[in-house]
């Protein structure tokens, strides 16, 4: 019977620290951490979680919005770790699927976690078109074409598209969308 931690930032400049410190703090015998936003479902190392963990075994997160973001996402978790007779746990608000309580707070805490989101996201969205009508909102810079140039001396040394997007940090889609070109050409 292991206890295997999950951590998870969403993006490059945070740390993972204080929930790997957490999870330890736990009893974590093995952390699978990603930084890889929560609204993605398929992750690699939560894949690997999945795959790692046996019946008896207990899986802890630090936040519940550290393994999920949605509510079905989470409760899809959760019910595929209730198959294999693993417990789930929350440290953050002391949650035990393994207990009837905890499987009813789990659901409603879930339930209120997503409805959170999306009133985050409307409120967001509106704040967005407002900024649009006054005219202070421009969007995302436009990376990809500043990068016109180098992509086109790039593609001219030989280098592949898939190279190129990679060396540049940009996506692929984006060289095709600078070349006018679509991905079939």
């Amino acid at each position: 019977m292991a206890i295997v931690g999950y951590a998870r930032v969403s993006t490059e400049d945070q740390s993972l620290d204080v929930q790997i410190g957490q999870l330890k703090e736990a009893g974590c015998e093995k952390i699978f951490s990603e930084k890889i936003s929560g609204s993605k479902s398929d992750r690699e190392q939560l894949n690997a979680l999945l795959d790692y963990v046996r019946e008896g075994d207990t899986v802890i997160c630090t936040k519940m919005d550290r393994i999920a973001r949605s509510t079905k996402h989470l409760l899809d978790i959760v019910d595929q770790l209730k198959r294999q007779h693993i417990a789930f746990k929350v440290l953050s608000i002391n949650l035990d699927t393994a207990t009837p309580t905890g499987k009813l707070m789990l659901t409603m805490l879930a339930a209120i976690a997503q409805f959170e989101r999306e009133l985050m996201l409307e409120r967001q969205k509106e704040g967005i078109q407002k900024a649009k009508t006054a005219g202070k909102y421009k969007g995302r810079k436009p990376i990809a074409r500043e990068k016109r140039q180098e992509i086109i001396t790039l593609l001219k040394q030989g280098k592949k598209k898939t190279v190129i997007a990679q060396e540049l940090g940009i996506g692929l889609s984006s060289i095709y969308r600078v070349l006018g070109e679509t991905p079939e050409n």
